[in-house]
């Protein structure tokens, strides 16, 4: 049996355990010292003391035989030992087992063999409240009546109150202190996955115990690290697009002016296509805020754009679907799968809905598919599945890379597999 499937998974539970798992361990050692050192020792001694007054009354009755004097040894009993006696003449006591219940049972029965040496029997049931002990005399049964505080020690319910009260105290002290503590490294935890899916977190800052704000510095320091880096890369393809530009346009003018063959237009063309999607690779749409955004409108618009370059596209959407996005990307990355899809096959067919926690986008079309030994390698930079830049495609290869990069820095994934029309099946999921 595997114990880790029953320990706390949470870091407050754990340290919670592993602050009470001692506690508890500590009350039970404490409980059994206790009850042997203390409660059996002074429940043995009270037991003996009723013991002694009962063996006093039957040395007495010895002494002085006689009702007239039965009786006095009777009252006597009642005022100063607080034992309630009868006998009953002639009477033998039944052959019955002892009528007790508990540890309290046990050291009265100690105790009168230790004291009276006669045939005893104790009812601690019949009586509310009372002890019954009928003695075995020669001239018949003697019957006592005590309460039973005088056998039982309050202090066991003292210790136990305190015992338990104190345990609880520590437990919500605990409790308060730990999840304190646990607070900065969820922060943490929660600014990390809104800088994992491109969001930002400006309120963050490192608190708690000097580990965790040393932790939270250096989160921190990271991000603004990555975030430099995006911008200066930003920047530096801004200037290196419109270097590349500039030549391409001259190339144009010269080719129009000198009527050039439309095959050369056609490169150029397929050049600044080309480049495009190299400068979109590289940049990674990084330099652009996530907004709220009703992802179903947006698939609607990716697939009207799709059907007006006379893509069959059969788009169904479950629900409302507004999220936090950054929608230039996230539509240029469905752009990118739509149209793939729509590339080579005769219809695609998009759905979208809820999932749990998850939107789920699932791509779905006719056309040849991806060979399942490809599928994940149709993701890396320049990658083209044999056969695939068709004539008049325009595919450089950085479609499904794009995709993928832009979909996980939401957080999500793009899984691939076989479509129920015997094409491929692309399956998109984000965090709502």
């Amino acid at each position: 049996m595997n114990i880790k499937r029953f320990l706390p998974k949470s870091l407050l539970y754990r340290s919670l355990m592993i602050i009470v798992t001692p506690l508890v361990i500590l009350q039970v050692i404490s409980g059994l010292i206790f009850y042997e050192s203390h409660w059996y020792k002074v429940s043995l001694q009270l037991s003996r003391n009723v013991a002694g007054d009962i063996a006093t009354v039957i040395e007495l009755m010895h002494q002085y035989p006689g009702p007239d004097n039965r009786r006095l040894v009777f009252n006597l009993a009642a005022q100063h030992m607080a034992l309630i006696v009868s006998f009953r003449e002639q009477a033998i006591l039944p052959n019955a087992p002892h009528v007790v219940g508990g540890k309290l049972g046990i050291t009265l029965v100690k105790a009168l063999e230790e004291s009276v040496g006669r045939p005893f029997r104790i009812d601690t049931g019949t009586v509310d409240r009372m002890v019954m002990i009928d003695v075995q005399l020669t001239e018949g049964v003697l019957r006592v009546l005590t309460n039973r505080k005088r056998l039982f020690s309050t202090t066991t319910y003292v210790f136990i109150i305190w015992m338990v009260g104190s345990s609880l105290i520590l437990f919500a002290v605990a409790t308060i202190f730990m999840r304190n503590q646990v607070k900065p490294i969820r922060r943490l935890a929660e600014a990390a996955d809104e800088f994992g899916k491109g969001r930002d977190a400006p309120n963050f800052k490192p608190e708690g115990a000097s580990e965790v704000r040393l932790a939270a510095a250096a989160f921190i320091a990271m991000r603004d690290r990555i975030a430099r880096q995006i911008s200066q890369r930003t920047e530096m393809l801004a200037g290196v697009s419109h270097d590349l530009r500039t030549p391409l346009t001259r190339m144009k003018l010269d080719l129009e002016i000198a009527g050039g063959s439309e095959e050369m237009k056609q490169d150029i063309a397929e050049m600044e296509h080309m480049l495009e999607e190299y400068l979109a690779f590289a940049r990674g749409e990084g330099g652009e805020v996530s907004t709220l955004t009703d992802l179903g409108d947006l698939l609607r618009s990716v697939a009207a754009q799709s059907r007006r370059k006379g893509a069959i596209i059969d788009l169904h959407v479950e629900s409302d679907m507004s999220m936090q996005l950054r929608a230039n990307a996230i539509r240029r990355a469905l752009t990118n799968l739509i149209e793939n899809a729509a590339r080579f096959a005769d219809h695609v067919s998009v759905r979208a809905g809820v999932r749990q926690d998850r939107v789920e986008i699932t791509i779905d079309d006719d056309g040849p598919g991806i060979q399942a030994d490809k599928r994940e390698a149709v993701f890396k930079p320049f990658f083209r599945v044999e056969g695939s830049r068709n004539p008049g495609t325009g595919g450089v290869g950085l479609g499904m890379t794009i995709a993928r990069d832009v979909i996980r820095s939401h957080g999500g994934d793009i899984e691939l597999g076989d479509s129920p029309g015997g094409g491929l099946r692309a399956r998109v999921s984000l965090p709502v």
